[in-house]
């Protein structure tokens, strides 16, 4: 069945469920061309973070990028009215499948019926989404990095997704500063997440083993790569947590996958070292709760 695309998407809102470190940073690129966008997220902490973050950061963006002129992210707790004549959602909840499936219920029931349901979910699949979607022409995985600074975004099919609706994402995305790249065929981890899982898998493994610490190892990737940070900090700026979810997912599927790193990541989240976000991960320099930059 074809899916008709937002033609008059450049006047209606988008909506990002999720006002964390990634949904927020969502909501800001797609607020780069005078736009509405409203973040949901049951707590008044992140939903306020979130606007916070945009407000700090919009305008340096639009220069930097290049784009329009800023537009306003609006913080909501209710789902069903923030979805209201909007173009685009994009999912930005945690790394949990059954809280993906019910989000996406929802919205297909509440979303105007051509606006695009896309997920932000590292390494679950669109197709695991939509047993209770009526319309699953319209949903894909759209899996973002972290803009604004990392701008590439790997685009999925659920299996089921129109053509139509990849072909306008891939055109219109850049319009926000963003950088679509298309995965050809279902892939658990899409195309550069896959790589990188298998770096930051090996990088814990060496800390399992005794081999080396994560200081050690950030100073060599960053000599070697000739990057700013390596990867145990970039794991503290996404979350242990997240990370660790991310990682018994691909265990799951792949049982031959060592054990260790999983073990390392519990160890440092039942001190409560969670990242950046909690003032301390593999790294103790955070301040607590920070506003992104």
């Amino acid at each position: 069945m074809a899916h008709p695309v937002p033609s008059d998407y450049a006047s209606r809102p988008v909506a990002v469920i999720g006002a964390g470190t990634l949904g927020r940073r969502i909501a800001l690129m797609f607020a780069t061309r005078g736009g509405v966008v409203r973040v949901v997220d049951p707590s008044a902490e992140q939903r306020e973070a979130a606007v916070t973050f945009a407000e700090r950061t919009i305008e340096g963006t639009v220069k930097n990028l290049g784009l329009g002129e800023p537009g306003v992210v609006e913080a909501s707790a209710d789902q069903d009215r923030a979805v209201e004549g909007v173009w685009l959602v994009v999912e930005a909840v945690p790394e949990r499948l059954d809280l993906k499936q019910t989000v996406f219920a929802r919205l297909d029931a509440t979303a105007p019926e051509d606006a695009i349901l896309a997920s932000n979910s590292s390494s679950y699949a669109s197709r695991l989404f939509i047993d209770q979607v009526k319309l699953p022409e319209r949903v894909l995985n759209t899996h973002f990095y972290m803009p604004p600074t990392t701008n590439a975004l790997d685009v999925m099919s659920c299996g089921r997704t129109d053509r139509a609706v990849l072909d306008f994402v891939k055109k219109v995305f850049p319009e926000y500063g963003l950088h679509p790249f298309e995965a050809r065929r279902e892939s658990t981890g899409f195309i550069f997440n896959r790589i990188w899982a298998a770096i930051k898998r090996e990088s814990l493994e060496v800390v399992a083993e005794g081999v080396s610490d994560p200081e050690d190892i950030d100073e060599m990737f960053k000599l070697n790569f000739g990057t700013r940070v390596g990867p145990f900090r970039m794991m503290d700026q996404v979350g242990l947590d997240v990370v660790l979810d991310i990682e018994e997912h691909y265990a799951a599927e792949h049982p031959e996958y060592p054990e260790g790193p999983r073990r390392v990541l519990r160890g440092y989240i039942d001190q409560g070292r969670l990242g950046a976000k909690s003032g301390a991960g593999f790294y103790d320099d955070y301040t607590k709760t920070p506003v992104p930059s």
